[in-house]
């Protein structure tokens, strides 16, 4: 089976706005959770979010931000940040270093260019259709961020955009996967990205009682595993990995992070929001991940958790390791890097990814913060940063949507 190595990382999230400080303030423990400061937000139940330490208008040229919604704009400063690490980005009279036809982009959404549809559907409510932006159809469509992406960097292998809910950035990385597997690529730029911090969406979580309410505790909101979770903290970001067959990456002397080693992708079939209690689909992930890495449960020695802070969802996920690994479950140290950067949605997995990529890199892995009252999982969660052993080393991410979908993806040391 072609191996898969990750060549390339990009960031940009509610605690930084590249991925090495975003990797840093994970390691620190910082949380990117603050009060909002926009004047809607005083009329929601929920005024806290995790929104962008650095915003893409900062990053991007004006004209070019202006023509990309909010969620085009994050995948494009991630995209390209992931590019130019690669190595892979041609400098001015070079030739490409990967064939454009041997070169693709997988950008997942949850809920694609939300504020751009809000935002002209008021203008044309108040001021009628000529207000509308003829530029809004680009805009908001759910594969606008893959699709420039493509565009800026030339990819014509495949642009794809898949939309899985909080599981989406993981299948995008799952697809980038299987198309280097089935030689339709040898290079495929993958990832997710959501802009949702809006009074429409904020007011639907509210109201469908899965936001934290802690308004007075913005930085403690956000607590996996803790006995007082109420709910998710909503987080906006982007992150992106490049893929690379080994032979390709090994050919022009890459760096390489780590091997994107297998993906699991299931249904659950159960309910349209909440997870299956014994998490059955999320279990069946994990394993068909680790047979597809070929690799043994007793090889995985770290979990980036998807752990959202909800009631039932991070029970159902902590009952799946554990019958996902059997007894080597109690080997394995858990992380969720959510208790810091809110939850992503469809780039949550993305962005947790990368974090995973990087914990085998360092092999360090990040804390869980706020968890003051944890549950009694029967599993290790680190609470401060905690060094990983010598050797080979294997690990996985979790992300389960609304809809029942699950992904598990194995990456592997190298």
């Amino acid at each position: 089976m072609t191996r898969v190595f990750v060549t390339g990382l990009g960031a940009t999230s509610p605690v930084g706005g590249d991925a090495p400080s975003t990797w840093d303030a994970l390691l620190e423990g910082r949380s990117g959770v603050r009060s909002l400061e926009h004047d809607w937000a005083a009329q929601l139940g929920t005024t806290i979010a995790a929104e962008v330490a650095v915003d893409p208008t900062e990053v991007l040229e004006r004209v070019k931000a202006r023509r990309l919604d909010r969620s085009g704009q994050l995948a494009l400063v991630a995209a390209l940040e992931a590019w130019a690490d690669s190595g892979l980005a041609a400098g001015d009279g070079e030739d490409a270093k990967v064939e454009p036809e041997r070169l693709g982009v997988a950008m997942a959404s949850g809920i694609g260019g939300v504020q751009t549809l809000l935002t002209n559907y008021d203008s044309l409510m108040a001021k009628g259709p000529r207000r509308v932006s003829p530029l809004a159809i680009p805009m908001l469509m759910p594969n606008s961020p893959a699709a420039n992406i493509g565009l800026a960097i030339g990819a014509r292998a495949g642009v794809h955009t898949p939309v899985s809910a909080c599981a989406s950035g993981n299948e995008a990385i799952a697809l980038g996967i299987d198309m280097i597997r089935l030689g339709r690529a040898d290079v495929v730029v993958v990832g997710g990205t959501e802009a949702a911090v809006h009074p429409l969406p904020m007011a639907a979580f509210g109201n469908m009682m899965a936001l934290s309410k802690r308004n007075d505790d913005p930085e403690g909101a956000s607590r996996p595993w803790d006995k007082g979770r109420d709910g998710f903290v909503l987080g906006e970001g982007a992150a992106a990995l490049v893929l690379e067959s080994e032979e390709h990456a090994r050919a022009r002397g890459a760096k390489v992070y780590a091997e994107a080693a297998g993906a699991g992708i299931t249904a659950d079939s159960h309910d349209i929001a909440q997870p299956d209690p014994v998490g059955r689909g999320a279990t069946r992930a994990m394993q068909m991940a680790l047979r597809e890495a070929g690799m043994s449960p007793e090889e995985v020695v770290h979990i980036n958790a998807h752990a959202t802070s909800t009631p039932q969802g991070d029970l159902a996920e902590a009952t799946a390791i554990k019958n996902a690994l059997g007894p080597a479950a109690a080997h394995v140290l858990l992380t969720s890097t959510k208790s810091m950067t809110g939850h992503l949605l469809g780039a949550a997995g993305a962005l947790e990814s990368l974090a995973t990529v990087l914990s085998l890199h360092h092999r360090i892995v990040p804390p869980t913060i706020n968890l003051e009252d944890p549950e009694d999982i029967g599993m290790e969660i680190a609470t401060e940063q905690r060094k990983l052993g010598d050797g080979d080393l294997a690990a996985l991410n979790n992300s389960f949507g609304f809809g029942g979908h699950n992904v598990a993806l194995a990456f592997r040391s190298v």
